[in-house]
């Protein structure tokens, strides 16, 4: 195991209540040091490696023994953390009536229990290296369970060239239009 200097206990927390714990977890670290996040919701690997990266500080890894992820981040600058928020929203209802794509970032899981008819899922952890898929010429809404993955993935959509991006608040919990099963 990476030698830590605080231990976080995340196991059973969903998104997005493990990034919540590690930013006030963080805040006690001085600039250097590692806090050990553990985690048992697979969703926080790719959740909390962008949230590390969208403050300053460094996502260091992940490891996995019996169910549980053990994550590792190295505390950034002693400046203010200041996380910025994903500006251009859409509101949750006023999605039927948006023209473009519907890009949803949950987990497969998630996405196969419930979803948006013609969403498509690519989860946050995977966005990256499957850009190609997603049209640059195309609006994209992006959603995820509350609104926090989907922050992170249309900052990196925009971060990587993509004009029209929304994203969608609060996100697939208030949803109450139909829904998709595929189980």
């Amino acid at each position: 195991m990476i030698q830590a200097n605080e231990q976080l206990d995340a196991k059973g927390l969903s998104c997005p209540m493990p990034i919540v714990k590690t930013k006030k977890a963080i805040m006690g670290l001085d600039q250097g040091q590692v806090l050990e996040i553990q985690a048992t919701d697979k969703g926080s690997t790719a959740d909390l490696a962008a949230w590390a990266s969208s403050v300053g500080h460094q996502y260091i890894g992940t490891v996995e023994e019996n169910n549980v992820l053990y994550h590792y981040i190295r505390k950034g600058s002693n400046e203010p953390e200041v996380e910025k928020a994903f500006e251009h929203t859409v509101a949750l209802e006023e999605l039927e009536t948006c023209k473009g794509l519907i890009l949803d970032v949950r987990e497969a899981a998630e996405y196969a229990f419930g979803h948006i008819d013609g969403a498509k899922s690519i989860p946050l952890g995977e966005l990256e290296s499957r850009l190609a898929e997603v049209d640059k010429n195309e609006e994209i809404y992006v959603i995820c369970r509350t609104g926090k993955r989907s922050d992170l993935a249309a900052q990196l959509l925009v971060k990587n060239g993509y004009p029209k991006v929304y994203n969608v608040l609060p996100g697939m919990n208030e949803w109450n239009g139909n829904i998709t099963k595929e189980i």
